[in-house]
């Protein structure tokens, strides 16, 4: 509100901002953090779009979630969600190409009362890079 009570519009906010300020919310974690939380039962998604899949790989027991379903997908009360979206306390690790798509999915699954949700910190490439396991993608119908 201004000095003279009347409501007024905020002064835009850039997307980098925004990221910030999402980020700040919870702490995202490294390759090896990630792989070591799917290993105590974490579960790993992976919204990078097929054409990504395709030509880089995939992180084995990582769930594939378009990020246009991702809500749908894991709300534990959802009419369409995946048989793995158990539970609100479920530890979720949100994977994009490169670390950014993710921390604003993991704002949206935040909203969803997801609360144990984050993402890893330069997204697949960043697995990769660390050497962690990835098989090859596999072509999409058409």
């Amino acid at each position: 509100m201004s000095v003279d009570g009347r409501n007024r519009p905020q002064e835009p906010l850039g997307i980098d901002d925004l990221v910030d300020r999402v980020r700040a919310g919870y702490t995202r974690i490294s390759p090896e953090e990630a792989a070591a939380a799917a290993g105590e039962g974490a579960l790993l998604v992976d919204i990078r779009y097929a054409a990504l899949r395709e030509r880089d790989g995939l992180i084995p027991g990582a769930l594939v979630v378009e990020r246009n379903e991702l809500e749908w997908r894991l709300d534990p009360r959802g009419s369409h969600r995946a048989p793995e979206a158990v539970s609100h306390d479920l530890r979720i690790v949100i994977i994009c190409n490169e670390g950014y798509a993710s921390s604003l999915a993991v704002a949206s699954l935040h909203q969803l009362g997801l609360h144990r949700a984050t993402d890893l910190t330069g997204g697949f490439q960043a697995w990769r890079t660390a050497g962690l396991p990835v098989t090859p993608g596999q072509p999409t119908a058409p």
